[in-house]
């Protein structure tokens, strides 16, 4: 079932201005942009306050003048804003799907069908794309749903910044969401209002072939685009930088044995070209046209870059069986959508067998089945939980090593978990705790280590004490508990006690 996510943009040209600007614009200024065909001038973008301070699109630029004494007014640059919108777009082909376009002059639409779980599901993947555009200054909403028309739609009527439409209910969805979310011209949106019809619930319970006389083929068509009963394929961006080869083939194919072996000539042509620039791809997409006009993808990601024809076939003909070729695939392109410089190595010659253990091979199966892996490095730093962070799985050793000089369990949790306690102040280990509703009884008990704050960059830490006890309970388990504060002065901390790790 098709997945598309529909990127909007509502302030892109106001976004641009402030994030390019040689000297940064005042924020509490009101700013608006302004576009000009022969003399006449008239705002075509407004932030927020100029718009509460009554200024609207479309308004005459002396008029807006005239409203507001101090407002900043900068000349639009439709250029420049399609620039970004295509930087945009490329960085969402790289991160997100093989399939992103433009999306008229204030968004992006793409194809996330099979490539949600690699972000962690669909909820993850557009808030997780929201939240990072926001960081770089941009305004941003993004929705989710079966079809270009709906996600188009939704995305640009609704205040929420992300909205995710269930499989089979895009109906129901945009029944009541009004006329100008079918992308129809405004005469033919100005016509049927004067019809009464100013729904899309209303537009879809009428006769077709009145409407079709009157007003033409567009809003039957544009309606079965948003209820998935015509396919609106999305044609990919694609600049000359990105490597790519393709087959297109005179019959149909659709066995699995076919497929595969089309796949592993594809890859032969991508890494003698990728070779011939001196380059190793990091993504691929293989893309698959089928003869209904639909597409299906496959990515393969990559720890490192690499262009070896058998490692890159693999990575994708394991996957093969999650083709549905339907009636049959028309075309097969491969891209290499993010390529790195890749220098041949020569290996040094040895009396000495040396064993060099290369896991990416491993972490690259692994993760192109949804996983998400890491591993764990130390970190200068005397609080627990804060004294390890995840780096990739192939980063370059830190350097950093733990301490040893008290025991650390191998099972550290995140957040350290309250347990009721039973123990003398100030120094004594706990007798009895109870965790997780389940009584244990201590029979054998080392510390206190003491753990003070980290005051120099955490100056409500400067009392903060914490003192550490490893406790064995009479089944044999060990675990490692701690009492915030010392036990005496109630500023060093609140004197309850917390599980922070467990043993074995």
């Amino acid at each position: 079932m098709p997945r598309v996510v529909s990127v909007y943009f509502p302030l892109l040209p106001i976004d641009r201005i402030r994030r390019h600007a040689s000297e940064p614009l005042p924020v509490d200024k009101p700013l608006v942009v302004v576009a000009r065909s022969g003399s006449k001038r008239w705002i075509s973008a407004a932030d927020p306050i100029a718009l509460k301070l009554g200024l609207r699109v479309g308004m005459p630029a002396s008029k807006a003048q005239a409203m507001v004494a101090d407002l900043l007014m900068v000349d639009a640059a439709p250029a420049e804003d399609a620039a970004v919108l295509e930087k945009l777009a490329l960085w969402a082909l790289r991160q997100y799907s093989p399939v992103v376009a433009v999306d008229g002059s204030d968004g992006l639409v793409m194809d996330t069908e099979g490539a949600d779980h690699l972000q962690g599901g669909e909820e993850l993947l557009v808030s997780g794309l929201v939240n990072r555009l926001h960081a770089h200054g941009l305004t941003v909403r993004a929705a989710v749903a079966e079809t270009w028309g709906a996600a188009h739609a939704l995305a640009r009527l609704l205040a929420a910044q992300t909205t995710v439409v269930p499989v089979g209910h895009v109906m129901r969805t945009v029944i009541d969401l009004p006329l100008v979310a079918l992308r129809l011209s405004s005469e033919i949106i100005q016509g049927l209002r004067v019809l009464g019809i100013d729904t899309i619930g209303k537009l879809s319970a009428m006769p077709r072939a009145p409407l079709t006389l009157r007003f033409g083929p567009e809003p039957a068509r544009r309606l079965d685009q948003m209820f998935g009963r015509v396919a609106e394929p999305i044609e990919p961006i694609r600049i000359p930088e990105l490597v790519e080869a393709s087959k297109s083939f005179a019959e149909p194919i659709g066995a699995p044995d076919t497929i595969a072996r089309y796949v592993r000539r594809l890859v032969g042509q991508l890494s003698a070209r990728l070779a011939e620039s001196g380059l190793g791809a990091r993504r691929c997409d293989l893309i698959i046209h089928r003869v209904d006009n639909t597409r299906q993808y496959l990515r393969a990601g990559l720890a490192k870059p690499v262009r070896d024809p058998s490692r890159l076939s693999k990575l994708l003909c394991d996957r093969i069986q999650t083709i549905e070729p339907g009636f049959g695939i028309e075309k097969m392109v491969l891209v290499a959508v993010f390529a790195e410089p890749l220098e041949e190595r020569q290996v040094a010659s040895s009396l000495i067998e040396e064993e060099i253990a290369d896991i990416t091979p491993l972490v690259d199966i692994l993760g192109n089945h949804g996983h998400r892996l890491f591993r764990v490095t130390p970190v200068a730093s005397d609080v627990p939980e804060r004294s390890v962070r995840r780096i990739s799985p192939t980063a370059p050793a830190t350097g950093q090593t733990w301490a040893n000089k008290w025991p650390r369990p191998p099972r550290l949790f995140a957040n350290p978990e309250r347990i009721e306690v039973i123990a003398l102040l100030p120094d004594q280990p706990p007798a009895v705790f109870t965790w997780h509703g389940k009584r244990r009884k201590v029979v054998r008990a080392d510390g206190p280590e003491r753990i003070f704050g980290e005051w120099w960059l955490r100056p409500r830490e400067f009392h903060a004490v914490r003192d550490y006890f490893v406790v064995e309970d009479e089944q044999g388990e060990r675990y490692w508990v701690f009492r915030a504060g010392d036990g005496i002065d109630p500023e060093t901390g609140s004197h309850f006690w917390f599980l922070h790790g467990v043993f074995g």
